[in-house]
């Protein structure tokens, strides 16, 4: 886990700047390092600088800040003038001169002179940037969360900027940070020629278009309305083929269809082209097997809702139900066998599906030993559930995709411990929200082997146990049991250590990337992590 910054200091005078910047910029190149970066790998890496150059310790969350910044340069310098926000505190203005006013954006600079925020803010503006003069991370962080934002030069304080820093990262954002060369709330200072060359700082030949995350999200989805789904798959008419086509345009958030289609889309390349045809049958493919393992699972689990609406089995009954769930997994392995990939290529992804439907199937099966005689179960055993369970089905997406867009061995073994971590953080995270009402479903009702449940037990001894075992062997009417149960997760604390073990996951996860040398890729997956495991 990273440690918070502790060093704040900033170098006073520009020579010696000059020396931390040249440091890191000699260190990067040495590496090769590809962004985004976690706090974690950036903390190692200052440390690894600093001792290797000679830098004062004194100045490590300097040197970090600059790192940052020269991993992401070549990124940063490929976003158009008029895709960037420069970001200026409203601690630079000269407080007893100021005379600007402000709205629910911020400060609005009457352009008096007294200070450098007008100057910076009309060369940014000339150039295209949209300018904001805030104070906080709170405004800067809504606008990132809503996409608003392709590049940013941010001048704050370090506490500031350190704070800012899982947003960006989050979103994979290109940026330059510029620290406060002296910290305060009024009348504070910074590197004016510093933040100029940040907003000049442009190399058209390097221009690329980022890959648009969200039309390519917009687009997996058109693949999964009913027409689409059936000029591809086809139909005679039986009763199979339509219960089929229903359930695959069942409501979901086709997280799965869309990695296979971001990974695929990465190392193509973000051209601005259509995603090649071909690739709609291998994203169809993967939601074959995902929504055949929903039937299934409803099946054994005697679940009678999904996406709020009746279960396929509680319908057609579970005859019809279980034959519709095999023939979409015969429907994805025929998808891919079919597909217009080389024959390597078709090889290798019935390989990898076989092997995922494998995993999928033992992890399933424990869990159905389990409900048969229930137990206490510790934390490694659920966690190791959740790691058949779930993550083969991220780890079939992600190199299918990978296959079919021509990966190599290196990003298959990475996006294999990518999707271990980022499986099992899906499970917990998915444990926290039943938890807390905001899931769609609820392990400890269900009597299903449970994170949380588990963390109890382990915090609260006997007693806890004594419940929990009650409430799975529970034949009648169990709504106290239940409520005895969640007061035990509560008072326990193991709702934050599941919290906790969620960021450990996460943390895992951003370090799997750190094998992917594709940056749109490492971009796009670091994207999609927090997107499905949060911030």
């Amino acid at each position: 886990m990273a440690e918070p910054l502790k060093h704040y200091a900033v170098p006073e005078s520009r020579a010696e700047r000059d020396r931390v910047h040249e440091a890191v910029r000699a260190f990067t190149s040495a590496r090769a390092l590809v962004p985004p970066l976690s706090m974690g790998e950036l903390q190692r890496d200052a440390g690894a600088l600093v001792q290797s150059a000679g830098i004062p310790a004194a100045y490590r969350d300097f040197a970090l800040v600059l790192l940052n910044n020269e991993v992401w340069r070549d990124s940063f310098a490929a976003v158009p003038y008029n895709r960037r926000t420069l970001i200026l505190p409203p601690c630079l203005r000269a407080k007893d001169k100021c005379t600007a006013a402000t709205d629910e954006l911020g400060l609005v600079c009457a352009r008096c002179g007294a200070c450098a925020i007008a100057a910076l803010q009309d060369e940014a503006e000339r150039l295209g940037y949209a300018v904001l003069v805030v104070e906080g991370t709170s405004i800067v962080t809504s606008i990132i969360r809503a996409g608003g934002i392709d590049a940013v030069v941010g001048v704050s304080c370090m506490e500031s900027l350190e704070a800012a820093f899982p947003h960006m990262a989050a979103n994979a954002i290109p940026g330059v940070a510029i620290p406060l060369l002296r910290n305060g709330c009024e009348n504070t200072q910074v590197d004016v020629e510093w933040v100029r060359a940040a907003i000049r700082f442009h190399t058209p030949a390097a221009q690329r278009r980022r890959l648009d995350s969200e039309a390519l999200r917009a687009c997996v989805d058109g693949w999964f309305q009913p027409e689409s789904i059936a000029a591809l798959l086809g139909t005679n008419g039986s009763v199979t083929e339509r219960l089929a086509l229903g359930w695959l345009g069942k409501a979901g958030k086709r997280w799965r269809p869309y990695l296979t289609a971001c990974v695929c889309e990465a190392l193509r390349g973000a051209d601005g082209t259509a995603p090649p045809a071909g690739l709609r049958a291998i994203a169809l493919a993967v939601e074959c097997f995902h929504k055949a393992s929903l039937v299934h699972d409803d099946i054994e689990d005697n679940d009678d809702l999904r996406y709020g609406e009746k279960t396929l089995h509680r319908c057609h009954g579970v005859p019809l139900a279980l034959n519709t769930g095999d023939f979409l997994i015969g429907e994805g392995y025929r998808l891919i066998a079919h597909s217009d990939a080389g024959h390597e290529q078709r090889a290798a992804m019935l390989a990898i599906a076989a092997e995922g439907h494998r995993a999928l199937c033992v992890g399933q099966g424990e869990e159905l030993a389990w409900t048969r005689s229930p137990r206490v179960l510790t934390a490694g055993d659920v966690l190791a559930i959740f790691r058949l369970k779930t993550a083969p089905a991220f780890e079939v997406a992600l190199r299918l995709g990978a296959v079919y867009g021509g990966g190599d061995a290196s990003l298959h073994a990475a996006l294999t411990e990518y999707s271990t971590a980022l499986g099992i953080g899906y499970q917990i995270n998915d444990d926290l929200d039943d938890f807390l009402g905001t899931g769609t479903g609820d392990d400890l009702a269900g009597r299903r082997p449970s994170l949380l449940a588990a963390l109890a037990c382990d915090a609260a001894g006997d007693a806890a146990a004594a419940v929990f075992t009650a409430l799975w062997r529970c034949d009648g009417r169990c709504s106290d049991v239940l409520a005895n149960a969640r007061r035990i997760i509560a008072s326990s604390g193991a709702d934050t250590r599941a919290r906790a073990l969620l960021d450990e996951y996460r943390e895992h996860a951003l370090a799997a990337l750190g094998n992917v040398r594709v940056p749109e890729l490492k971009m796009l997956l670091a994207r999609v992590l927090h997107r499905i495991l949060g911030e």
